[in-house]
């Protein structure tokens, strides 16, 4: 794949990723617990530093900001960011606290097993006046995730980001990624991730997060609560079983893909980047980003669907971010 050079476009970045960057060790035995798991693979993660990556494997310039502990699992991190061509000028290297850690493994009942080492975290340290204005209008797009939002000074400098963004014309993509163990409060987290809906112009919110964060069984009530607080499209991840959309006008779904999974850490990452992508073609060739249901974004929510399941296929979050080449390969098979 050829990179695209900065010099190539007016704006430095087409994506902006702010939040966690964080270090996964997943478990080296599927269908196992952590508490049964023999060992543990270092693999580099994050949500919104996953979709910076996945965004890069796909040929988007983006960029990250946030914060690392100036170990060498902070180093490890942001070498892994520069190596995938992501921007890292506004990562910043705190002194004082360590790159925060996460442990996860899939138990044999398919459940998500995790554990966070955050007491407090590099990440959570991330204040409002770190965030540069002139850095964020150079981009046509944010996106952010919750778990920023779960404690100060992130969750300000995170909801500062979102503002201005807005504010300078920025889309907005937003992927709640819930993780409650890392919440002081479950009634915090409920109020806190619904109330940044009123800011994302796109929301991609998996079938597991949404009863929770809604209050709605019914994919469609979940899909029209979110939109009725601002947002113009919502996508629900459904895993194996592919995904169902809506603008509030049309509602769809797109099935999922028969492929071997191996671990499934950053399929909804890979996602995001995926439509974030295709969205950005539409936008580069006549400026304006469509959110309504059209072939064109049946397609493009196809695309990322693909790029979700080839996230399952390798262990790990950043590793497992496919290419364009990969995405079309796999759709193709599908046609044949």
């Amino acid at each position: 794949m050829k990179w695209i050079g900065l010099e190539d476009m007016t704006l430095k970045h087409d994506v902006i990723c702010i939040g966690e960057l964080l270090i996964d060790f997943v478990s080296s035995q599927s269908e196992a617990s952590l508490i049964d798991s023999p060992g543990f693979i270092k693999a580099p993660g994050g949500a919104p530093a996953n979709v910076a990556v996945g965004l890069s494997r796909l040929g988007r310039r983006s960029s990250f900001i946030g914060k690392v502990g100036r170990d060498p699992f902070g180093q490890f991190l942001t070498q892994t960011l520069h190596e995938n061509q992501v921007d890292i000028s506004e990562v910043i290297y705190d002194e004082d606290a360590r790159t925060t850690l996460s442990f996860v493994a899939i138990r044999l009942d398919g459940i998500r097993d995790c554990m966070f080492y955050r007491n407090p975290g590099a990440d959570i340290l991330l204040r409002a006046d770190e965030i540069s204005d002139e850095y964020l209008g150079n981009s046509k797009v944010l996106h952010f995730g919750s778990v920023s939002l779960s404690h100060e000074p992130s969750r300000s400098a995170t909801l500062h980001a979102v503002k201005r963004a807005k504010e300078l014309g920025l889309l907005v993509s937003y992927d709640p990624n819930l993780r409650l163990m890392l919440w002081d409060d479950e009634e915090e987290a409920k109020r806190e991730i619904q109330a940044a809906f009123s800011y994302a112009d796109i929301v991609k919110i998996s079938e597991e997060e949404m009863a929770f964060i809604t209050g709605y069984q019914s994919e469609v009530a979940a899909a029209n609560y979110i939109l009725s607080k601002g947002a113009q499209l919502v996508v629900i991840s459904r895993g194996e079983r592919g995904c169902f959309y809506s603008d509030g006008a049309v509602t769809g779904e797109i099935e999922g893909h028969r492929i071997a999974v191996k671990e499934t850490t950053g399929a909804g990452d890979a996602f995001v980047a995926g439509l974030l992508s295709q969205l950005l073609i539409q936008h580069d060739r006549d400026g304006q980003f469509h959110l309504k249901v059209d072939s064109n974004l049946v397609r493009a929510i196809q695309f990322a669907n693909a790029a979700g399941a080839l996230a399952t296929t390798k262990i790990g979050a950043i590793p497992s971010m496919p290419t364009t080449e990969e995405v079309y390969e796999l759709l193709q098979s599908k046609e044949l």
